[in-house]
């Protein structure tokens, strides 16, 4: 009987050791602040955190993102830990949606480096005027284009005339002094009466509503003084209207895009082709 009692003793002796451990160590980690939050058993410990916060942020700033990733992460852990609880064996059992998430991406990563190795990414300037040409529909403008000349410019400046003349003439010259003018005159000299701009960029580099832009369209000029005193000053060039075909410079790189996306379909289209025809060829596939 004494003997089992000593043994009874040494096995309690063990564990209060290793609780006592146990709670050392806990104790340790929350002295040393390496341990920031709990979550049931998980742990988020202070070398995790350091990894989300950014260098160089302010203090306030890093204590505000600390917070916002403890916060996520005890969530994640909170709902992850419920499911556990209420879902059934069942339902847990993702074993079928992970293969099938498994050979989904497999096959893409293949598809990716299949037409990778093939595709041609080289775009004629003959190549793109043709698509133009046969899909003139796909081109159909949402909102007008424009070539423009605009300024911003204090109203009561004494360049005021002279720049409205100038920006609206077709004299390459005038156009020269116009920037010399604005360079000290003006708060902003745009000209962009070479390539065309969708007219709501227009708009928003004027500071103005685009219905009010697109009001003001019927005549070359567009002006108006903004609750600062400046004078918004533009002159349209030339304007393509919503619902004609947009021009070519105007489409040209989506027209690359699109080269290339169909580029892409059919040498998918390819791979899948060659895989049915080689597993024929080679006994590997068979219709019984």
């Amino acid at each position: 009987m004494r003997k089992w009692v000593f043994i009874i003793l040494l096995v309690l002796s063990a564990t209060s050791c290793k609780v006592a451990d146990t709670l050392a160590d806990t104790a340790a980690e929350l002295f040393r602040g390496e341990v920031v939050a709990r979550v049931g058993d998980h742990k988020l410990r202070r070398s995790q955190l350091e990894k989300y916060i950014p260098q160089g942020v302010s203090s306030e700033d890093s204590t505000n993102l600390a917070r916002q990733y403890i916060d996520a992460w005890a969530e994640d852990l909170l709902l992850l830990d419920m499911a556990d609880q209420q879902l059934s064996k069942e339902e847990k059992d993702v074993s079928k949606e992970l293969e099938d998430y498994r050979r989904t991406l497999l096959k893409y990563r293949y598809e990716q480096r299949y037409i990778e190795q093939r595709l041609d990414t080289l775009i004629t300037e003959e190549e793109v005027s043709r698509f133009y040409k046969d899909n003139p529909d796909k081109f159909r403008l949402e909102r007008p284009v424009i070539k423009a000349r605009y300024l911003i410019i204090p109203a009561d400046s004494k360049s005021v005339n002279n720049l409205r003349r100038l920006i609206a003439s077709d004299d390459e010259a005038d156009i020269v002094d116009a920037a010399a003018i604005a360079s000290v005159a003006a708060i902003k000299f745009v000209d962009q009466a070479d390539y065309w701009t969708d007219a709501l960029t227009l708009a928003q580099d004027l500071g103005m509503e685009y219905q009010t832009l697109i009001g003001s369209l019927k005549s070359s000029s567009i002006e108006y003084t903004d609750a600062a005193g400046n004078l918004h000053l533009a002159h349209i060039v030339e304007m393509i209207a919503e619902g004609k075909t947009a021009p070519v410079e105007f489409v040209r790189e989506h027209i690359r895009d699109l080269i290339l996306s169909t580029r892409k379909h059919n040498l998918e289209v390819s791979l899948e082709r060659e895989l049915l025809e080689d597993a024929r060829a080679n006994n590997k596939y068979v219709i019984y």
